[in-house]
């Protein structure tokens, strides 16, 4: 049994955890303290409003358990801002610094700008439908960090180790083969 650890402070926690339930020999954990991240395999850090979860992270003392985390780790939007290194359009939101890339909150607009756009993704075999809502952009990658989506020519989609960031909710649709793809970086 895989254990996958969202962290439930604030956002899409739902969603993933929904989807997770309906993939075979998954236990879903929401993440709300920091040892509990010792019990987990991989981790979701979901949508939502970053600089608010940066700030629960912090209050929390989460920062340090995220960093040290070993297993794969996964930020959908927000959680992308996350784990980038950093954020183009905002100097104030403390970010976790996993993943050699700058980020471009709000790249697409507000929530009025929100789309669906279906598009090949290299780790699939197949196009996927890419929800966004006020979703950011990769504006900078360094050599070590693997594109695996785009959209209108802006990178939404990368992996660098085991972690990846997606500017778009796979969790909003009902295809749960991203988070099967995920799954699979579990050692």
């Amino acid at each position: 049994m895989k254990k996958v650890g969202v962290l439930d402070l604030q956002g899409g926690v739902e969603e993933h955890i929904n989807l997770l339930d309906k993939i075979d020999n998954v236990e879903s954990i929401r993440i709300k303290k920091a040892e509990q991240i010792d019990s987990i395999d991989a981790l979701i850090l979901p949508g939502g409003e970053s600089t608010t979860m940066s700030k629960l992270i912090k209050k929390y003392n989460l920062s340090e358990k995220i960093k040290n985390f070993k297993g794969p780790i996964w930020g959908t939007c927000a959680g992308l801002i996350l784990l980038s290194k950093k954020i183009e359009n905002d100097e104030k939101t403390e970010t976790l610094k996993l993943l050699d890339i700058t980020v471009k909150r709000n790249a697409f607009g507000s929530q009025l700008n929100s789309f669906i756009k279906k598009e090949k993704i290299s780790v699939l075999q197949y196009p996927f439908e890419m929800v966004f809502i006020r979703a950011p952009i990769i504006s900078k990658t360094n050599n070590n960090v693997e594109i695996i989506a785009k959209t209108n020519d802006k990178i939404v989609g990368i992996k660098q180790g085991n972690i990846i960031g997606t500017s778009f909710h796979p969790e909003l649709t009902n295809d749960k083969s991203f988070h099967e793809y995920f799954l699979s970086l579990i050692k």
